[in-house]
């Protein structure tokens, strides 16, 4: 059965979409089908990771949402990515299809005055799931707490909860996860992203499952090369012996074993 995984964030800035990319690639790699909705509507981003601009995008998840397309439609294979970026030829084994928002302003101030249909969203995740015989979908949610983030939640198979050693992020964890054990999520895993080297990792981890009891799935340091790279790729692609990218691994795996 295949299984939906949110990933979510309180506030802005965590590095949710590129915790996101990194997670599919890692998995498609290793063989999974895999695909990745931006239901961040009223901001989309993850789409410039796998080299998207306006004109690639013919069907956004807009266009599925007021009825223009099918959900499949607006589902991009974007497998031959991973290879790019890891520049080698060939094959992958698996199959990676990104889902994108659309970045026309029109389009997001449309959402942003009229909403949606958020149970046409559910059924197109539903939809996604059968017609690409996914193994996985990543849901790249909104941050904060609205009525389609609550949806994306609450249909969760695994929600991943990013957040930064930050008071503000440590607050907002607390709502979520709250939230999160109210709409019954089987499983919840929290990821700590942008970790300063001075830190002792092995202290915080513990700090932060004492505090949310929820296990961490791992945390990553702040790092020079992700900061240079500025979302102009798959980090764990091109830094294959990177720490992150161990991280991200073994994050992969505990979502494997919550499955």
């Amino acid at each position: 059965m295949a299984q939906i995984v949110s990933v979510h964030s309180f506030r802005g800035g965590t590095g949710k979409s590129n915790l996101v990319a990194n997670l599919a690639a890692t998995m498609a790699n290793q063989g999974q089908k895999v695909g990745i909705v931006d239901a961040d509507i009223q901001s989309p981003g993850i789409h410039v990771l796998f080299g998207f601009n306006e004109e690639k995008i013919h069907y956004s998840l807009n266009d599925y949402l007021w009825g223009r397309c099918s959900i499949k439609d607006t589902a991009y294979d974007v497998s031959h990515t991973l290879l790019t970026e890891m520049k080698q030829t060939g094959n992958i084994n698996g199959k990676l299809y990104l889902i994108p928002s659309s970045i026309k302003a029109g389009e997001i101030a449309r959402v942003l005055r009229e909403g949606y249909d958020v149970v046409k969203l559910n059924d197109g995740f539903q939809e996604l799931i059968r017609c690409l015989n996914l193994d996985y979908l990543l849901i790249d949610t909104h941050p904060g707490l609205n009525e389609e983030t609550l949806l994306s939640i609450g249909i969760s198979s695994i929600l991943v909860i990013i957040l930064r050693p930050d008071s503000q992020d440590f607050q907002g964890t607390a709502v979520t996860v709250d939230v999160a054990r109210k709409l019954k999520v089987p499983k919840m895993l929290l990821v700590v992203n942008k970790v300063l080297p001075a830190f002792d990792f092995a202290d915080l981890q513990k700090q932060v499952e004492t505090a949310y009891k929820t296990p961490v799935a791992g945390l990553m340091p702040l790092s020079e090369e992700m900061m240079q790279l500025g979302s102009k790729g798959i980090f764990c692609l091109r830094h294959s012996e990177h720490p992150i990218n161990q991280t991200v691994k073994g994050i992969v795996q505990q979502i494997a074993n919550a499955a």
